[in-house]
């Protein structure tokens, strides 16, 4: 099933590059009369008044990346004319390009395609420029609760061991399985710790980092790990997954082994499947954004599909600045407050003057705005998990 719904990403995303590549394909005319080679009609001068196309059809490969700059990137005067007003005046972007100003503004959804790819491109390129990089530092009161929680894996490592000389088939591989995951958080342990790791010939799994080489924010990832050992069922002999129905039982363990597994191969499909599957962040935010403007008529889905395109390619661009700005080394506090308060005052200026909203109302409907906003990202990251998941 998570194939189908690739290959449907993969065909939107296809498609949608193709219309903007369409919509404004000018070519190259140098000519001044003649006949159009697309529809045949007279020409008297350099663009066909019938279809629109240019007199003069370019078949130079130089004129090729010039379509590709110009249809997809739209690196021209109208760039530099979208881009001010989208970061600071996105409610006069929005009104003006609804009631009929398209021709000079790049189009909501090329925007959006362009901020989609330009993500893409930087994140490749950085990598995770918002982690700090920083040595762990482990007080002793912590370094004594993972000594007690490693003797207690040590003991579990070691009633398994011996239970696996018993066991044979299915209940001997997943023994097996159980000692390896136990094994490769021993070994994170040691390492943060400082002590000399217990079972050199367990690696963390293929991807991972060399064992030593772990950020502040890989402690929090390792704890969690370890606060999910406790309370599952790899050191609770005892506790099961119970949802009521047998294959849903089976269904879920398969899952949790899955991601327990090989967490590094879900955070990449979670990546790559974001990137696939950034539209639908569109139609998951529509009617949220109906929602926040119930009440005012006259009003059209198409205003709102408008609204909510320039709105999240200017989200998307605004992440981009500062995970360069981190990047270049800029303090994190400039950074931070930007992607803290920008959002809320640019959806507020994108509310009030793309809908002519008094600041009180707009006030009240940018709250509304936000609060739709978590549950359109939330439903949106629960999307990639489980296709992810299933994946």
């Amino acid at each position: 099933m998570s194939e189908e719904l690739e290959a449907l990403g993969t065909a939107v995303e296809g498609g949608l590059i193709a219309k903007a590549l369409e919509d404004e394909n000018h070519g190259a005319a140098q000519g001044n009369s003649g006949n159009c080679l697309n529809c045949g009609a007279i020409v008297p001068g350099h663009y066909c008044g019938n279809c629109g196309q240019p007199l003069h059809v370019h078949r130079s490969i130089g004129a090729f990346w010039h379509d590709i700059l110009h249809g997809v990137l739209h690196f021209e005067g109208k760039f530099w004319r979208t881009l001010p007003l989208l970061a600071w005046k996105p409610g006069d972007l929005t009104r003006r390009y609804v009631h009929g100003e398209r021709a000079k503004f790049i189009s909501p959804m090329a925007l959006f395609l362009f901020s989609v790819f330009m993500m893409f491109a930087v994140f490749s390129f950085l990598g995770d420029p918002f982690s700090s990089g920083d040595a762990i530092v482990v007080d002793e009161a912590a370094r004594s609760e993972i000594l007690a929680e490693a003797s207690r894996i040590d003991e579990r490592i070691k009633t398994l061991t011996a239970q696996l000389s018993e066991a044979s088939g299915s209940k001997r591989a997943e023994l097996q399985e159980d000692i390896l995951r136990l094994k490769k958080g021993r070994n994170v342990m040691a390492t943060i710790s400082g002590d000399p790791i217990p079972y050199p010939n367990v690696s963390l799994g293929d991807g991972d980092a060399q064992i030593g080489n772990f950020s502040n924010d890989d402690l929090d990832q390792i704890q969690s790990g370890l606060d999910d050992i406790n309370e599952g069922n790899i050191l609770n002999e005892d506790s099961s997954i119970s949802t009521g129905s047998q294959q849903a039982d089976r269904i879920v363990k398969d899952t949790v082994k899955k991601v327990t597994d090989n967490p590094e191969l879900l955070l990449y499909k979670l990546k790559a499947n974001g990137y696939k599957f950034a539209w639908l962040l569109i139609p998951l935010s529509l009617p949220f954004v109906w929602l926040t403007l119930i009440g005012r008529r006259g009003l059209h889905f198409y205003d709102h599909a408008v609204f909510t395109t320039y709105s999240i390619s200017f989200m998307s661009l605004l992440f981009i600045t500062c995970a360069i700005l981190a990047a270049i080394g800029v303090s994190g506090t400039l950074w931070g407050l930007l992607l803290i308060f920008y959002p809320p005052f640019h959806m507020y200026r994108q509310l009030r003057h793309g809908y002519g909203m008094s600041r009180p109302e707009a006030l009240v409907r940018t709250f509304f705005l936000l609060l739709f906003t978590v549950i359109s990202l939330s439903l949106f990251l629960a999307i990639l998990l489980a296709l992810g998941i299933l994946g």
